[in-house]
């Protein structure tokens, strides 16, 4: 997700195809048939009451955080919650927060020595000492976020300045695990040893720590560069097995860690989400029948991510695609792509990665100048019913607000709070209803809310946090529109006071319960307040 790359790829993509065009068409074997298209809708769906709303925050190269690498802590803290105030403003309802940039960590009970990024020397800790993930969960919690921890798997480091590696990175330790692609240390995926390591590293955070999901980004095999090539014949002679072909082995060799993740991750916490976020083509219709209308880099042959079969195995949670193109594109047209992915869900979720850093961008279209091309594709994704929700790329571009997107988010698309969108593969079961609700008018005509906790669920799951709703005092009680949603707690406090009460109103309260994953119960019994 590193822009700079980013911008290397596009190039890149254009090159690659024109090769492609030359060769002929790559046929690939299907392993599925397609659904068939949904109908194209003609009506502007209303904002949902459920919905994912997310930005990366991205560490690696300080892009979004922290501003610059050794900060004093007090002042790395204001920056991250001057950025997730922002973020809950903006209507964000998760964090995608960068905590592995490169075998290194933003987390103190990590096997990995402390990121450069974070404090400037790698190995050394922040200063006064805290734990920047403890810290990050906390604070987006406290503002109804979730918080998913983002590990880049096989990045070893971002440069080819190997003489300042801590001692105790891991390329130091094992360095018969790695090969050098253009400059950087990887990790080689065909090793057992190097797959069993980063699931212990995975591990350690989903053991330690109290994170709504794991998520991983578009980097497994390295993006093609020229004239480089991958350092992984010996691999490949030593445990390439029955496989006669070593592009089939790469994808076998990532598809095993996805699986290893997966089993494990659940295993460990079975409430804890689990979601990748590949490069948006899988393969193009013209190398496979089963891929999408466009003509843009596959990640399948490029980056041997075999990206549909993960969640069509139910390996992931949410597939997040990076559909990082305007509608009308020539060569990978965001529509296309994006209903190519809805027809690909396998009842999995579907979040769509959104191009907030290529607006104003010369060159890209509607991207350039359109302050609709984003809205556009928020209206687009809401009218299919395969689609849970967007994450921007990134947290920092939409606080630069390019092209007033972040305006439009606010007073249109995320002007309500919403719900992220219930797991039921993970947990179906919700909680019971709070009991013996009351509404009470203060003297200073405030609303102070009390409550008691639930009976236990079913699954004996205690409860996570409450949503409140309020309604004028002659409207029907709906809790499926969002604009009736008061506040999202992500804590146990059984009260909570509304004061944004206007005088001479009567109001209706109602209040449900969540668990960890969103789940709500029935509602509350109705209580009305008169403010005199």
């Amino acid at each position: 997700m590193y822009i700079c790359q980013r911008l290397i790829l596009l190039f890149f993509a254009i090159t690659t195809l024109q090769v492609y065009a030359q060769q002929g068409n790559v046929t690939v074997k299907p392993d599925s048939p397609l659904i068939k298209p949904a109908v194209a809708p003609v009506k502007v769906k209303p904002a949902p009451k459920r919905e994912f709303r997310s930005a990366w925050i991205a560490t690696v190269e300080n892009i979004d955080w922290p501003s610059h690498p050794g900060l004093p802590t007090d002042q790395q803290k204001k920056e991250l919650t001057d950025l997730l105030d922002f973020l809950q403003e903006a209507g964000m309802n998760a964090v995608m927060l960068q905590i592995r940039p490169a075998a290194d960590a933003f987390y103190a009970k990590s096997r990995e020595p402390w990121s450069k990024w974070l404090t400037g020397k790698q190995g050394q800790g922040p200063s006064p000492a805290y734990d920047p993930l403890q810290f990050a969960i906390t604070e987006a919690h406290k503002r109804g976020m979730e918080l998913h921890a983002w590990f880049n798997p096989y990045r070893a480091t971002n440069d080819s300045k190997f003489s300042a590696l801590s001692p105790q990175h891991i390329t130091r330790i094992k360095p018969e695990w790695f090969f050098v692609y253009g400059g950087k240390k990887q990790f080689d995926p065909g090793i057992p040893e190097v797959r069993d390591y980063i699931v212990k590293v995975f591990l350690d955070v989903v053991d330690n720590y109290d994170i709504d999901g794991v998520h991983m980004d578009d980097y497994f095999y390295p993006y093609k560069i020229e004239g480089q090539h991958i350092n992984d014949a010996a691999t490949f002679k030593a445990y390439g097995g029955h496989f006669d072909n070593i592009n089939d082995w790469r994808r076998h060799n990532v598809d095993t860690l996805i699986q290893m993740l997966n089993d494990s991750i659940h295993k460990h916490n079975p409430r804890i989400k689990f979601g990748i976020s590949p490069f948006g083509v899988w393969l193009n219709k013209f190398q496979n029948p089963e891929g999408s209308d466009t003509h843009g880099l596959p990640s399948y042959l490029e980056l041997f991510a075999d990206s549909r079969k993960w969640i069509k195995e139910g390996w992931v949670d949410y597939i997040n695609p990076q559909i990082y193109f305007p509608i009308g594109d020539r060569s990978v047209p965001f529509e296309k792509l994006l209903d190519w992915w809805s027809n690909n869900t396998y009842n999995r979720h579907l979040y769509i990665g959104m191009a907030a850093y290529r607006l104003g961008e010369h060159r890209t279209g509607k991207f350039k100048s359109d302050p609709s091309a984003i809205p556009e594709e928020i209206k687009y994704q809401r009218n299919n019913p395969r689609v849970q929700g967007s994450v921007y790329f990134s947290a920092k571009s939409l606080e630069n607000n390019p092209l007033g997107i972040t305006d439009s988010l606010k007073e249109n698309y995320y002007k309500y709070l919403a719900l992220p969108p219930e797991m039921l593969w993970l947990d179906s079961i919700p909680p019971n209803p709070p009991v013996n609700f009351t509404a009470t008018v203060t003297v200073k005509n405030t609303v102070e809310l009390h409550w008691g906790t639930p009976l236990p669920a079913k699954d004996n799951e205690p409860v996570y946090g409450y949503v409140i709703y309020r309604f004028d005092g002659n409207e029907k009680v709906n809790i499926e529109d969002p604009k009736n949603i008061l506040d999202i707690e992500y804590n146990i406090n059984t009260t909570y006071t509304d004061d944004t009460t206007e005088k001479g109103k009567t109001y209706l309260y109602v209040v449900t319960a969540i668990d960890r994953l969103k789940n709500e119960s029935e509602p509350s019994p109705t209580i009305a307040a008169s403010v005199k």
